[in-house]
């Protein structure tokens, strides 16, 4: 009894946000992203037609917006419908998992609290779930791109490497804002608002030779999408038009997005390292 009551009282912690290793992680990630889908689409009469939908209706408003009122044409960017489709598709891919992700571990309270598994599967399933609507819609923009007579060329081959970074992003976002949410609930309006103003920040809707040279166009640079957009264009619709790094003013200047985009993948993974164990705790 003496040595009972001498011993120190232990901190109890629930699971990390890898607990149970690879192997149970993924299978998990992919039961969760299949409930997630369902879930996300049971009871609409249109289902998964909505995540076609949805962009073609914000491509649609904005084609007619960006093109009979402010004028932006073949002047200005060749194949302006496809430049425009494919950066919509790829933002709305970056916005829906990271909205969707940021109170999605408050929503799965439930078997937060009664169950051990790896917390990260809660948002990486989001994230998940988010990139299969993704690879739906870039077949519907590969039909609208070679109607549009855009057709395949070499340089297409690199696209992947755009999706790998585009993804990786998403996801340390996503793994932040979901970390942090348990806790700090203003959250998701505060990310509503940035996510709105990287949707118009970030050459989504024009080409970034439409802005200056010089400290605004640098600080555009900051923003690791924006290299994304850039080289997107040279490298699916435009081939002539410049790279990421000559619009930046070399390659130099995009070291800034490097290192943003490595503080947000540093900063994810040790913010939910450390806030996974008390996510029980918290709710």
């Amino acid at each position: 009894m003496s040595s009972a009551a001498g011993s120190p009282l232990r901190e109890v912690r629930g699971p990390g946000a890898l607990g149970g290793g690879w192997r149970r992680f993924f299978e998990l990630l992919l039961l969760m992203s299949a409930t997630e889908f369902k879930r996300a689409y049971f009871g609409t009469v249109l289902g998964y037609l909505w995540s076609l939908l949805r962009p073609l209706l914000l491509f649609g408003v904005l084609l007619v917006v960006f093109t009979k009122i402010f004028r932006i044409g073949s002047d200005q960017l060749d194949h302006y419908p496809v430049f425009l489709l494919v950066n919509i598709v790829l933002f709305s891919f970056f916005q829906e998992a990271t909205m969707n992700a940021t109170g999605s571990v408050v929503a799965n309270e439930g078997i937060v609290r009664k169950t051990q598994f790896p917390r990260l599967v809660i948002p990486m399933s989001i994230v998940l779930t988010s990139l299969f609507n993704l690879g739906m819609n870039l077949v519907a923009v590969l039909i609208f791109t070679l109607a549009f007579g855009v057709f395949p060329q070499w340089t297409w081959l690199f696209f992947p490497a755009i999706l790998i970074v585009l993804v990786v992003a998403t996801s340390a976002v996503s793994t932040l804002l979901a970390a942090l949410y348990v806790r700090r609930r203003d959250l998701a309006i505060i990310w509503g608002v940035l996510s709105t103003a990287l949707f118009y920040g970030s050459t989504v809707l024009y080409p970034i030779t439409i802005v200056p040279e010089g400290t605004l166009r640098d600080v555009m640079f900051i923003n690791p999408l924006v290299p994304l957009f850039v080289q997107t264009n040279k490298w699916l619709i435009n081939p002539g038009d410049q790279s990421a790094a000559a619009a930046a003013g070399g390659w130099e200047y995009l070291i800034p997005s490097v290192l943003v985009f490595a503080a947000a993948c540093g900063l994810a993974v040790w913010t939910f390292n450390r806030e996974a164990p008390r996510v029980a705790e918290e709710l």
